[in-house]
This record gives structure tokens, C-alpha cells and sequence, in this order.
């Protein structure tokens, strides 16, 4: 395996899925980390392939108690007040070296670990996130108590999952990933067995435009309560469909562009959707279903 590695990424869902074998992991606001142990140092890896190691080199240090041949994957989190602070990983991740020393000595970071990549014995992703995660505790069960590598709550227990996802916001728990207990790890968002939802409330929003065909709308442009215009997640098969049946006699003859800059073809107004917004730092809108 060869530095950077390719990421695994989990699909946006309304909800969670349920069923055998399916496992529910907290979902910390953090900056995504991999730790690679190598024969004689630790190098640290962001989602974008960057080397992450100098400004959390407090991790980088920790990891030296591990196995030389283990690759974890995890988010590395700044606590502050008891809370998960994505502005301060946010601000460590962007620091200097001296100035990264002093917000290490302020608040050490963890690293919440959900996988394991690699062990001394060689690659371990084609194996089932069950045996993984097994493999996953015992690692870290071997490393010095108090460690800040510490491994991510989770549950097969669906009801457990959705108390974490209504009760611990407050502390920066951003939301709940599932995953597939049969899934190996797969590189990009191509496999259905990681799903995340994320905090979101639910409103009534004005389709105000679409991308792709009338006929075939791939996403929405909806005008927000409090006035801004946003770009959906890509619209569900048969939502679609309704949808495009709403739009069918529209003749629109004029571009548009949401608050992120995307661009949009403008619709007539009239046209209602349910929307999920985010409540997080993302973003986020899914549209559920036509008004």
C-alpha cells in the first residue's frame, strides 16, 4: 500500500437503514485522518491525500506505540469544554509548526478511530467491516492507557443509534454513520454499505430551479425560509419522476445560481418540496418528497 491512500466515503441519507448486520458508528465533527505506522516513524494523511503529521504531530507521537505496518483511519477532534470543537481542529489543521505546538499544549487532539487498513501482517481491506473492527479494538487495546488513539463508539442496535443522533449534538456529535457488517473497504462512494445522516430539520422550501432535464431532474434549487437558494442532493428515482411531472410544461428561458455558486436552470414558481436542511457547518439539503 502506498501513501496516500485512496478514501472511503459514506453516502448522504434522510435516515438510517436497518436490518442484519448493520452497524451504527458516532459521527464526530473532525478532520478525516489516516495513520500510517511505518518501520521507523508515523506519517498522518488527510481525506484530500495531504501529509497532515506536523500539525498533529501530538498524534504522530502517540502512534509510535503501535505496531510499525498498521494503517488506521479515523478523525482526528480537538475537545474543548467538553464539547467537540470543529473550529478548533479546523484551526490546528491550518497552523504552523510553533503555533500547532501551542493549541497541542492548549487541547490535545484525539483520534477516533473507526478502521483498520493494514496490520503488520499486510492489507486487511477486502475483509468484512465485522472482522475489521474486531481487528480495529485489539490494536487498540494494545496502546499505552491514556492513549489518545481511541477507538469510536458503536452499535448493532438501531434504537441506540438514534438516541446518540437525537441526544449528543450538544457535545459535537455530528451525526451517525452506518455500515454494513459483510462490507470490505472500498475506495469512493460506488458501494451502498456505508450510509451517514447528518443533524437536519425539516422544511417546506419553493423549487425555484433544476440541473439536468425538465424531464429527468438530477437535483433542485429550492428557496430557503430564510431566503437563500440551495442546491439539493441528487434527487431519489421516483422522486424524480414526480418531480418531472410537475415540470413538464415549463418552458424556463433563464439560468440561475445558488449561494454556492452552482448553476441552475430557473423554473416558474408554484412547486413545493419537503426539504431536509442541514443544521451542521454543512450545507445540506435532501428533498424528500413533492408538496
Amino acid at each position: 500500500m502506498e501513501f496516500p491512500v485512496d478514501v472511503a466515503l459514506a453516502e448522504l441519507v434522510p435516515q438510517l437503514p436497518t436490518g442484519p448486520r448493520w452497524w451504527y458508528e458516532v459521527k464526530l465533527d473532525g478532520h478525516r485522518t489516516f495513520l500510517w505506522r511505518l518501520a521507523e516513524t508515523v506519517r498522518l494523511q488527510a481525506r484530500s491525500g495531504r501529509d497532515v503529521t506536523t500539525p498533529w504531530m501530538d498524534l504522530a507521537v502517540a502512534g509510535i506505540a503501535l505496531p510499525p505496518g498498521v494503517m488506521l483511519d479515523g478523525e482526528a477532534v480537538v475537545v474543548v469544554d467538553g464539547r467537540v470543537s470543529f473550529e478548533a481542529a479546523q484551526a490546528r489543521a491550518a497552523s504552523l509548526p510553533a503555533r500547532s505546538r501551542e493549541l497541542a499544549a492548549q487541547h490535545p487532539a484525539l483520534l477516533i478511530v473507526w478502521d483498520v487498513l493494514a496490520l503488520p501482517t499486510g492489507d486487511v481491506r477486502g475483509r468484512p467491516y465485522e472482522e475489521r473492527r474486531a481487528l480495529m479494538l485489539d490494536v487498540v487495546a494494545g496502546l499505552p492507557e491514556g492513549s489518545p488513539i481511541q477507538a469510536v463508539s458503536a452499535t448493532e442496535d438501531v434504537e441506540v443509534a438514534r438516541v446518540w443522533y437525537e441526544t449528543l449534538a450538544g457535545s459535537g456529535v455530528e451525526g451517525v454513520v452506518a455500515k454494513s457488517g459483510r462490507s470490505p473497504y472500498r475506495a469512493g462512494r460506488s458501494s451502498s454499505s456505508w450510509k451517514k445522516v447528518r443533524h437536519a430539520e425539516t422544511l417546506d422550501a419553493e423549487v425555484v430551479g433544476f440541473t439536468g432535464a425538465a424531464g429527468r431532474p438530477r437535483a433542485l434549487a429550492v428557496r430557503l425560509p430564510d431566503g437563500r437558494v440551495a442546491l439539493s442532493q441528487r434527487l431519489e428515482t421516483q422522486l424524480a419522476a414526480q418531480v418531472a411531472a410537475a415540470l413538464v410544461d415549463v418552458a424556463p428561458a433563464a439560468r440561475g445560481r445558488a449561494a454556492g455558486g452552482e448553476s441552475f436552470t430557473a423554473a416558474e414558481p408554484g412547486l413545493l418540496v419537503e426539504v431536509l436542511a442541514g443544521t451542521t457547518r454543512h450545507a445540506v439539503v435532501i428533498v424528500t418528497r413533492v408538496r
